[in-house]
């Protein structure tokens, strides 16, 4: 299977919020996991036929995307993939220095 710079060449996953033009999209990187060295298998589990929430997004899915949560407006933002500024989460300080 082919690579890119966001993970294996495979189609891309689009988890639509409140319309069409709001969503997050999920790279190779973010959906598959190699299990073997010529096997790879979707990264996201199965929540079963009484699934206690309605959706459970994995850290596997979080990683190298920096998300905001707003709390005062009960808002999320968040970022696509930072591999596409060949940047990780590593490489942020996010520590504030205020009083």
């Amino acid at each position: 299977m082919g690579s890119t710079r966001v993970g294996p060449a495979v189609p891309q996953i689009d988890l639509v919020l409140q319309n069409s033009g709001v969503f997050w999209r999920i790279f190779g990187a973010n959906s598959m996991v190699q299990v073997k060295s010529d096997v790879l298998c979707l990264g996201f589990v199965d929540g079963g036929l009484e699934p206690r929430t309605s959706i459970v997004i994995g850290g596997y899915q979080l990683e190298n995307n920096l998300l905001q949560f707003d709390l005062a407006t009960s808002r999320l933002g968040f970022s696509s993939s930072l591999s596409f500024s060949q940047t990780s989460c590593a490489n942020f300080n996010l520590t504030s220095n205020k009083a």
